[in-house]
């Protein structure tokens, strides 16, 4: 009877195994869906326009191959001293060795009351999952305008939310 249970209990673990090396733990793997919100400014951004500026951002993603995710965004700033200001764009993401660590550059139009431009952009942040699908998200960016590189350009810090849905 201790020879049955006992070979019972090791067939047993070893399905248990066998399917633990079947499913996928990539994080960032192909066919992820991704959907965010974050905030920027908050008196941590550099810019000459800028005194004081509140930044409400949505971005979504699909990863078509690992550790490569497509992006677009939206996004509306509300600036205390001036015009509030309106961005769209796309972009491209690359996750650096499954640690959460990714780079980023993509384009956004800009528009303010009487100025339209086009910024490229550069990221750099960290995924910190919470769990296995929310991640926190800090971020460091530079804008680069095309049109007036004095008063429009400028780094920034940008926290967000993110899920990642399978």
């Amino acid at each position: 009877m201790k020879k049955i249970l006992m070979t019972m209990l090791c067939g047993l673990m070893m399905s248990v195994a066998a399917q633990a090396q079947t499913v996928s733990e990539t994080p960032f793997g192909k066919g992820k869906v991704y959907a965010a919100a974050s905030l920027s400014g908050l008196g941590l951004s550099y810019s000459k326009s800028q005194d004081w500026y509140l930044g409400v951002h949505g971005k979504g993603g699909y990863l078509i191959e690992d550790n490569w995710m497509i992006t677009g965004n939206v996004g509306y700033d509300y600036r205390k001293a001036s015009y509030n200001s309106f961005s769209a764009g796309a972009g491209l993401r690359y996750y650096i060795e499954q640690n959460g660590l990714y780079l980023g550059a993509g384009g956004n139009y800009y528009h303010e009351h009487g100025y339209d431009d086009f910024m490229p952009t550069i990221q750099l942040g960290y995924a910190y999952f919470l769990n296995r699908t929310v991640t926190i998200e800090p971020e460091i960016y530079y804008n680069q305008s095309l049109k007036n590189h004095s008063e429009y350009s400028g780094f920034g810090v940008r926290i967000g939310i993110g899920i990642y849905f399978e």
